[in-house]
């Protein structure tokens, strides 16, 4: 279980402040408030699940290393897809397997601003708490936007 204390971290954009962490009931819990938090928006749901040593890990070779560029990265995504976020993606699983602590999903999402649904897949890694670590296939580059 990763330690419950946090660094504070302050969205960007709004001035929230996420300054504690929600534990969830195991890996499966851990990924379905990721998607839900995703799916509305909610900055402050996502923060309360990574500690201050998670890191994601996208597509691109990018990593975002702690709270503090977890952060900024889910500020910048819980944007108007007029400000280059994805506000309204609606992400929902097409397959899971989970293995050990980890959850592997393949994964479609829409919204009503996309030409056609986008697919991807992502391995969440929880502690069975919290997310520790994503590795994910998501790039927003690759939307087709109308």
């Amino acid at each position: 279980m990763s330690d419950a204390s946090v660094i504070p971290v302050t969205n960007p954009d709004t001035g929230e402040v996420s300054d504690r962490l929600v534990p969830q009931d195991g890996p499966y819990e851990v990924y379905a408030e990721h998607i839900r938090a995703l799916n509305d928006d909610d900055w402050l749901g996502l923060m309360a699940q990574y500690p201050n040593n998670a890191e994601i890990h996208m597509s691109n070779g990018g990593v975002a290393r702690g709270r503090v560029e977890i952060g900024e990265m889910f500020a910048g995504a819980v944007r108007s897809h007029r400000e280059d976020g994805i506000a309204g993606l609606v992400f929902r699983g097409q397959s899971e397997l989970t293995v050990g602590g980890t959850l592997v999903v393949q994964w479609e999402a829409d919204a009503e601003w996309l030409t056609e649904p986008y697919r991807g897949s992502d391995a969440y890694v929880s502690d069975g708490s919290f997310m520790v670590a994503m590795v994910s296939t998501f790039d927003g580059d690759d939307l087709k936007k109308k």
